[in-house]
């Protein structure tokens, strides 16, 4: 088996299947389908496969820490790259050409969404060996799905020539998403939806991207050189990697570039776009149904219904989802997946909360849900981990009671040091600089009680930071 670098791009938000992804928690580190996220199925079965080196994983400062936790419940290990803003996906797979340039001038780049699922694992990796193969015949080479529909929400690919004994063709055509009259044609004619997924030489990609974005090349191999590394996390330089060009790896080399290819690849390929996508991947019932959670269906046909906390019952519907989260719901008719997305710009043009965060809000520490809040009061339920440590802070607006249900908190206020053990609680008044950790074996578990003139997040003022958060 040829062996090359994986390098998993996971800094998308993943807007069509709200509410369950959304901005702080997008869809590649949700379990979707399974009980594993996207992102630990990807990184999970290129471990066991024993044909990939070390993991490169490009992610941004909002999402390390869940990347950092996910390959940690999955006992692996990789170099996580934070990109100081979003920059499409050009400069990201500028950095992974060039961080794994590094480990000499033959290394194979094999670059994959996080967000993707294959279920023929055995077949996706027999595909990356014939990927590896083509791109060392100096080929930056795609993975093409033969279409099952007419798709306008992908990219196409039209096969060329044969390439070697791999299976692999040139790309004679690579265009963008299309309306539907010319997605049947491409589809009559053989072409293959373009999943997202690459293999290529790195300094090939790197060569590529310099011809035809010279701008984009030099603000990355600058941004890299200037990296350095934060809490074990390999952090761009932001001034650098802020003057990379905007664009998508399509737009920037692979509709441009004469040593493009494609392997076909009958991999169970799906982007997990829509909930339609999701659903197809889910075990049904007699009528087409299927649930996740505390789900009860009656008299229903075609409909996929989720719900982790909250008893969601559904009657007489046909071809529809459903999902229920503590503080959204979404009620779809299967025929108007698409439109998930156009609803989120209207939440983001409302400025909703609900498009941004869960009720439950991770932290590298740990996490916060939401109880209870009203003009002058807000309750949360509070998790550390066992060497959580929350930052020194104060706030301005309001004070907090803190009551310890599980484990033992150790509780600076001022100059105080104190451990509050269960059914013990501490007042912290306003203005005063404060700090909650957790020295014990087990996690540690609270409720606050927040009260003042002003609840919001932006009311914290961090004066010392082990995670090293502004």
């Amino acid at each position: 088996m040829a062996r090359s670098v994986p390098v998993i791009m996971c800094g998308g938000a993943g807007t069509r299947v709200w509410p369950e992804s959304r901005e702080t928690l997008p869809k590649q580190f949700i379990p979707l389908v399974g009980e594993q996220s996207t992102f630990q199925r990807l990184v999970t079965m290129l471990g066991e496969s024993g044909q990939f080196d070390r993991p490169l994983v490009v992610t941004n400062q909002e999402y390390r820490f869940l990347v950092a936790e996910q390959l940690e419940q999955c006992g692996l290990e990789a170099t996580i790259v934070l990109e100081p803003e979003r920059r499409d996906s050009g400069p990201a797979v500028a950095v992974a050409a060039a961080l794994a340039a590094k480990g000499g001038p033959n290394m194979i780049v094999s670059l994959f969404a996080a967000d993707h699922v294959y279920e023929k694992p055995e077949a996706f990796l027999e595909a990356c060996d014939a990927a590896v193969a083509t791109a060392r015949q100096g080929y930056v080479t795609s993975f093409g799905i033969k279409p099952t529909f007419p798709a306008t929400g992908f990219g196409y690919i039209q096969p060329g020539d044969p390439i070697g004994d791999a299976g692999a063709h040139t790309i004679a055509a690579f265009v963008e998403k299309p309306d539907e009259e010319t997605a049947r044609r491409y589809v009559a004619e053989g072409y293959l939806w373009n999943s997202g997924n690459f293999v290529f030489p790195a300094e090939l990609m790197r060569s590529e991207i310099a011809r035809f974005e010279p701008e984009m090349a030099e603000a990355v191999d600058e941004a890299v050189e200037g990296a350095k590394s934060d809490l074990g996390f390999v952090v761009l330089d932001p001034e650098a990697f802020g003057r990379a060009t905007k664009k998508s790896i399509d737009y920037a080399v692979m509709e441009r570039t004469d040593r493009a290819a494609v392997v076909e690849a009958d991999v169970g390929w799906s982007d997990l776009g829509t909930w339609n996508a999701v659903q197809d991947f889910l075990a049904k019932d007699e009528h087409g149904n299927s649930a996740r959670g505390d789900v009860l269906l009656v008299d229903c046909e075609n409909v996929h219904v989720r719900s982790e906390e909250t008893l969601t019952a559904v009657v007489g519907i046909k071809d529809a989802v459903v999902v229920t989260t503590p503080d959204a719901v979404l009620v779809l008719n299967s025929n108007e997946a698409d439109k998930v997305k156009a609803l989120v710009e209207t939440l983001r043009q409302e400025k909703r909360r609900e498009i941004v965060e869960h009720r439950r809000v991770y932290r590298p520490w740990g996490y916060y849900q939401g109880v209870d809040e009203g003009v002058r009061h807000q309750v949360k339920r509070i998790l550390v981990r066992p060497g959580g440590r929350l930052s020194l802070q104060k706030h301005f607006h309001r004070a907090e009671h803190w009551i310890v249900v599980k484990g033992t908190a150790e509780v600076t206020r001022d100059n105080e040091v104190m451990q509050v053990h269960e059914n013990e609680s501490v007042y912290l008044p306003i203005g005063c600089t404060h700090r909650l950790a957790n020295p014990g074996k087990i996690d540690l578990e609270l409720i606050e009680v927040q009260t003042g003139s002003y609840l919001g997040e932006d009311d914290i003022i961090r004066i010392e930071d082990i995670y090293n958060r502004n």
